[in-house]
């Protein structure tokens, strides 16, 4: 597909003597029809939007041939784009997956200092897949995954209070009680945490298993509100997030989830 030409402007000759019109704003002859590239080519599954736009800034995306040289670009389809060269086809539904996290691996496409990446891990066949947010390189657990970017967005927004439950093996000294004062949220050096429901599970001697459930997911908020009663984290599973289990999954496992279910969910977030 070519791109639309804007439609030609005919202005009329000036009146002599009279003061010429102003130039009218671009903008207001623009026709803003379909969606953002970045947008089209993340619900493709090429990458997430913000790498998206990294790889038109390194000019890696072409239309009909023709460098692509802002995100903002509307399409009604992903005609005559690509990658690096490859055509990139129209996006297909959404598949979902439960893939068990190893520890120390990084949930990043690459590492430019050499770390070892949840892709090093990851069958070298598997159709390109993106991470619903992100595992700390020393968690573990389940990880979930999409060929969907705009499925992605929706399941990291944080206004759908999507939860997801870790299991902590900590230890230090802690009671039920301080972990019961969590749900009305708590603020640790001036960084504000939601609701954190926590339950105290088998202990040994000062070792204990914590379970914690939360919907915000900011940055190491686990380890962060468990250090601030003075635990020490020595692992960190993730176990659940939404209705979806990690299960009886191997570490470097992954099972893609029924497209039944996938729908279910998605119809229960609208």
């Amino acid at each position: 597909m070519t791109e639309e030409k804007p439609a030609k402007i005919y202005r009329a000759k000036p009146t002599p003597g009279a003061k010429p019109a102003a130039p009218s704003s671009p903008q207001s002859t623009e026709v803003r029809e379909g969606q953002r590239i970045a947008k089209l080519l993340a619900r493709a599954g090429v990458a997430s939007r913000r790498e998206i736009e990294r790889m038109i800034e390194a000019g890696r995306i072409e239309l009909n041939g023709n460098v692509v040289e802002h995100p903002s670009l509307l399409l009604k389809n992903l005609t005559g784009i690509t990658v690096d060269g490859k055509p990139v086809a129209e996006p297909s539904p959404a598949k979902l997956y439960r893939f068990h996290k190893p520890n120390g691996y990084l949930t990043a496409e690459r590492d430019f200092s050499g770390k070892k990446t949840i892709y090093d891990v990851l069958p070298k066949d598997m159709e390109r897949i993106i991470p619903i947010g992100r595992l700390d390189m020393n968690t573990e657990g389940l990880l979930l995954m999409t060929t969907d970017g705009g499925f992605k967005r929706e399941m990291e927004l944080p206004k759908n209070g999507i939860e997801r439950t870790y299991r902590a093996r900590t230890f230090g000294e802690i009671t039920q009680n301080q972990l019961e004062e969590l749900y009305r949220g708590i603020t640790i050096e001036g960084m504000q945490y939601g609701p954190i429901t926590a339950n105290l599970e088998r202990r040994t001697g000062r070792n204990q298993w914590i379970e914690m459930t939360l919907t915000e997911g900011k940055n190491r908020e686990v380890r962060r509100v468990l250090e601030h009663f003075g635990l020490e984290v020595s692992r960190l599973i993730r176990t659940r997030y939404g209705p979806f289990v990690l299960g009886d999954l191997e570490k470097g496992e992954i099972e893609v989830v029924r497209q039944h279910d996938l729908v279910q969910f998605r119809k229960s977030l609208k």
